[in-house]
């Protein structure tokens, strides 16, 4: 009975995990979008993706300095968006086998 129990919960500490992975992916590929697409830099919202982009972004911002700055900001980006998803699965994948 205990090994359901733990079970349960490292199921639901793995979908914890997974939405904070994810979100934190949307935050990284929304300020690409946004920069992209010429968002007002001086908007509340765009603000806080960019600064949370940039708390995401795990030193990666000027890994590649490309001729267009929009490609650079989708490259780096992209790049920790892709390397926290990797991350995010592993984790996970863990935290269901440990349970």
């Amino acid at each position: 009975m205990a090994r359901v129990g733990t079970r349960r919960a490292a199921g639901a500490v793995a979908t914890v995990l997974r939405v904070i992975g994810l979100i934190i992916v949307a935050i990284l590929v929304i300020h690409i979008l946004l920069t992209v697409f010429d968002a007002n830099p001086a908007n509340s919202f765009a603000t806080f993706i960019r600064d949370g982009a940039n708390m995401f972004s795990l030193g990666l911002t000027d890994l590649f300095r490309l001729a267009n700055p929009k490609a650079t900001v989708a490259v780096n980006y992209g790049l920790a968006a892709v390397i926290w998803l990797v991350i995010t699965s592993i984790v996970v994948g863990l935290v269901r086998r440990v349970g």
